[in-house]
């Protein structure tokens, strides 16, 4: 082996005094050049350095302290920039940055397994495990455009007191593929606990709530009927009878109830669920708290009611009816170890380290005291399709009762027929409106480390290994 670099070194010195010896020494000098002639040269410095005072427009962390004093107090930044296009694939087996320290021990800022990154491959419409989309991924780099060191000084303009208070290391532009762990399975895996900023992508789903009673669907279980037996307030209403003159006053005894889903007669009833665009962040997060609401889609109501008017009128008959407008609110609480790949379309991701909260002039959140990973390009998550139903609350069901009430008091009582009846018990089904509960209470559902329908990616490495 020594030999081996004996004989390049040799080589290396060997050229440079061919170089030398055929070069002509006076082209070697330099040149002085005249004011016109210096105008007239163009060309770009590999490195820039700019610098952004507490008073400029610019500087964000001003904005939001209100500090602009250089000497007492205020922050200004300092970037040394490379004019270039920085390409990278790398395989990081373990980052753990900023464990114990200032935010305390026992734990880190950032701590990670199996963090890659690379271009983005085929990521764009394949996500697999196979030969071409591994090829594809390990043969990619990711573009860094820019990329830069950003330095904040407190009290710039003060030899005495000036000093340095944060470092940030992020680029103009980056493009590329970054993902975390081995695999998106229903185990949590890659990120153990993150301090940073990182935004979800708007999202759909459809979310499963109980019915009531025998399914019109083939081989689905039936649900048991919605009984006033079971603590569920009565109906009232009125019956219409000429004999008396007018309508006559009545309140359940009991009923049983049908909700089925009014489009398919499932007694599993679908909410379209929605995830608006949110944010995650925080100082040594493992979970991240996202919310999401479904409304569900029509229901029908059916069944059967039975109620004596006056004391005297027996009712006994079926129902009818629409309930529309059920919401339902869905919190989810979601391991950060289920989150396993983000792209760099075009923005920036920045990891800074600052002994005091500071806003930097290129990102979107305020850095926390520490280390700090931003990533402002928002994470598709796929969508969220819960495979338990939840219950309609107790409250909400009463409240279905109490419009169905009104309806038959107010709007449309029963009608017995022209002639005195001692029972009211023929005749077409009772119609009870339509119940609208928009305004009534939501039913709730809990979800807990959803396994994310697109956090499948490709390992960045040949063969068959999940990291390299």
């Amino acid at each position: 082996m020594r030999q081996y670099r004996f004989y390049y070194y040799a080589m290396f010195f060997s050229f440079i005094s061919i170089f030398f010896n055929s070069t002509n020494a006076e082209s070697l000098k330099l040149k002085v050049l005249s004011d016109d002639e210096m105008s007239a040269t163009t060309g770009q410095a590999l490195m820039s350095l700019t610098y952004i005072s507490p008073k400029d427009n610019a500087n964000l962390e001003s904005k939001r302290t209100g500090i602009t004093d250089p000497s007492n107090g205020g922050i200004g930044f300092y970037k040394l920039g490379l004019e270039a296009l920085l390409e990278l694939n790398i395989n990081i087996k373990k980052l753990q940055l900023g464990c114990g320290g200032v935010n305390g021990a026992g734990a880190c800022d950032i701590d990670i397994d199996n963090l890659s990154l690379s271009g983005l491959g085929n990521s764009a419409t394949s996500n697999t495990d196979s030969v071409t989309d591994r090829n594809a991924r390990v043969g990619s780099s990711a573009a860094l455009t820019n990329p830069f060191i950003q330095f904040a000084i407190k009290n710039p303009n003060s030899a005495a007191t000036r000093e340095v208070v944060g470092l940030n290391l992020s680029a103009e532009k980056s493009v590329g593929l970054i993902t975390f762990g081995t695999e998106n399975s229903a185990n949590a895996n890659g990120i153990k606990s993150l301090s940073g900023y990182m935004e979800v992508a708007a999202t759909t789903g459809t979310a499963l709530v109980n019915g009531y009673g025998t399914s019109l669907v083939g081989g689905e279980a039936a649900l048991g009927q919605l009984k006033q037996s079971d603590g569920y307030n009565a109906i009232s209403g009125k019956a219409c009878c000429i004999l008396f003159g007018g309508n006559l006053n009545f309140t359940t005894t009991s009923y049983s109830l049908n909700l089925r889903d009014k489009a398919t007669g499932s007694n599993i009833l679908k909410g379209d669920l929605t995830l608006p665009q949110q944010v995650i962040t925080g100082k040594r997060i493992s979970t991240a708290p996202l919310a999401a609401t479904a409304l569900v889609r029509d229901i029908d109501l059916s069944g059967n009611i039975v109620a004596v008017a006056a004391g005297l009128i027996n009712l006994n008959k079926q129902t009818s009816g629409l309930i529309k407008n059920l919401t339902v609110d869905v919190a989810i609480s979601e391991n950060l170890g289920f989150f396993h790949k983000a792209s760099l379309n075009g923005t920036a991701a920045s990891l800074s380290l600052q002994s005091q909260d500071i806003q930097w002039t290129n990102n979107v959140s305020v850095a926390q005291k520490g280390w700090w990973l931003e990533f402002s390009n928002p994470i598709d998550i796929g969508k969220i399709d819960p495979t338990l139903a939840v219950n309609i609350p107790k409250a909400t069901l009463n409240e279905v009762m109490d419009q169905v009430s009104n309806y038959l008091t107010n709007i449309q009582p029963v009608d017995c027929g022209p002639i005195f009846a001692i029972n009211c018990l023929a005749g077409s089904t009772i119609p009870v409106g339509t119940v609208d509960l928009i305004n009534a209470a939501h039913a709730s559902m809990t979800l807990i480390d959803l396994q994310l329908a697109k956090q499948d990616f490709t390992p960045n490495c040949y063969g068959t290994l999940k990291f390299c």
